[in-house]
């Protein structure tokens, strides 16, 4: 049974009893011993003298669930009606709807709305497609496109199992930065096809979020649909990773009161994360990273390297340091995984330099578990919401898009990424900065703010926004 329990796992267990006493506070004592945690717990009706109540029960998965449920039906006089999971409950029918900006009520709104109306507003467009950004949900509406081959932990679950996760990244994406999504999911892992698709769909968005496609294919898909669209295309678990990871080292270098330039780096993890969070920490001013997959440091000695890996190695490891991660984590400074659980050892951490940053990023397992890392390293992050330091890209694609619809930018280019990285941190007033909090919370509204004003300034900049004022 896992000591972690979390709401994401939560149950009600819709259970019967009688007015006799102690029969509720059974049941609350042996979800206790189990180690459950009790919510709500809520009087649904009283039918012939029996009692039924509703328990909501926080566990850590559903082995500790179903013990949990025969624990409680063991106990004389009560009786188990029912058992809901309540993030299934959450998910019945979707998470998303489309509602109506206007009313219609009378002819004349259904005159103006549709046709006769609406054709002098489709003559206006074809006569200059630039308005569409003004007069359709264009302007204010990204498509989030998946092929469901890389979702979260799960790996290659399919478009049909993806849906989930783009719905929430849609709810994500309207309630902290107001931007319209439609959750996309196509039933294809051929490259061609779906920049193909994409492309002929771009017409009715203002930009482009991919989502969950595996590496290498993602680069290619992202590299080709910036050359074929006048919208931005933003591959956020790339980039996103990325602007949040280097906002948290931003911020962490304030503290241990290192320069980015002296570190030692190693990325553990050189897929598609992995590469983006690279690119940016070279940008940031880092000159030793060194990344390493399952076979150890990506060197000049490895003969089997091609496509992105090739790649990754010729602009990184300058001293061609070659081995297994022990061989070649000696001495850094900073830990990046982007791999899988338990990559990290504390033996290995050990040999590191003196308080070394951790971010440990695998979820829902890192590479180390934070209280392993605690008694060596000066800051640890990872992508848990149970610990602090949470890498959270919920922290920066919000205020991204929003900043580029906002800018009607054709790109969310590199400046515009590490601007959005420096506003996150930025978002943390210096002397509030300490070693478990080096990054803003997710439901801090100033983030967002911060972000979209940052990124509209560098797509001004740059060049690449379409609307200046």
């Amino acid at each position: 049974m896992s000591e972690y329990t979390s709401v994401s796992n939560s149950i009600i267990i819709r259970i019967k009893l009688d007015h006799s006493p102690g029969g509720l506070a059974k049941v609350a004592t042996r979800i206790a011993e189990l180690g459950g945690n009790i919510g709500a717990i809520d009087i649904i009706n009283v039918e012939n003298g029996l009692i039924v109540r509703d328990v909501a029960v926080n566990t850590s998965g559903e082995e500790h669930a179903d013990q949990i449920v025969d624990a409680i039906k063991e106990i004389d006089a009560i009786t188990v009606v029912n058992v809901s999971d309540r993030t299934f409950l959450l998910h019945l029918g979707g998470k998303l709807e489309v509602i109506s900006k206007i009313p219609i009520k009378t002819r004349d709104e259904l005159s103006m709305a549709y046709t006769p109306g609406v054709a002098k507003v489709c003559m206006a467009i074809h006569k200059d497609e630039k308005k569409a950004f003004n007069l359709t949900i264009k302007k204010n509406t990204i498509a989030i496109v998946s092929d469901g081959t890389a979702v979260l932990g799960l790996g290659d679950i399919g478009p049909y199992a993806a849906m989930p996760v783009m719905e929430g990244k849609a709810m994500l994406l309207k309630d902290f930065a107001g931007v319209d999504a439609f959750p996309i999911c196509l039933d294809t892992k051929d490259t061609e096809e779906i920049i193909l698709i994409v492309k002929n769909i771009a017409p009715g968005f203002g930009g482009i979020n991919l989502e969950d496609i595996s590496a290498p294919r993602c680069f290619e898909i992202e590299r080709r649909l910036n050359e074929l669209l006048d919208i931005p295309v933003f591959h956020d678990d790339q980039h996103g990773t990325a602007v949040v990871l280097t906002a948290a080292v931003i911020n962490s270098l304030k503290v241990v009161k290192k320069k980015a330039k002296d570190l030692k780096v190693i990325v553990v993890g050189t897929g598609a994360a992995g590469t983006a969070c690279t690119d940016m920490l070279l940008e940031l001013g880092m000159k030793n990273i060194i990344g390493c997959d399952r076979k150890g440091a990506l060197s000049k000695d490895r003969k089997d390297l091609e496509g992105p890996k090739k790649i990754y190695m010729e602009k990184t490891n300058p001293n061609n340091e070659s081995g297994s991660l022990t061989d070649v984590i000696k001495g850094a400074d900073m830990f990046v995984g982007l791999s899988g659980p338990g990559v990290l050892s504390v033996e290995q951490l050990e040999t590191m330099a003196k308080g070394p940053m951790i971010f440990a990023m695998s979820n829902p397992t890192p590479e180390i578990m934070p209280e392993d890392a605690a008694h060596y390293a000066s800051i640890i992050g990872t992508g848990r919401s149970d610990y602090p330091n949470q890498i959270n890209n919920v922290l920066c694609f919000p205020g991204i898009f929003k900043g580029a619809l906002e800018s009607r930018a054709t790109d969310i280019n590199s400046e515009m990424k590490m601007a959005a990285a420096k506003a996150i941190a930025s978002s943390i007033p210096d002397e509030n900065l300490v070693e478990e909090y080096i990054v803003p919370s997710v439901f801090d509204k100033n983030v967002v703010l911060a972000v979209t004003k940052a990124v509209i300034a560098a797509a001004k900049k740059t060049g690449v926004a379409r609307r200046n004022k």
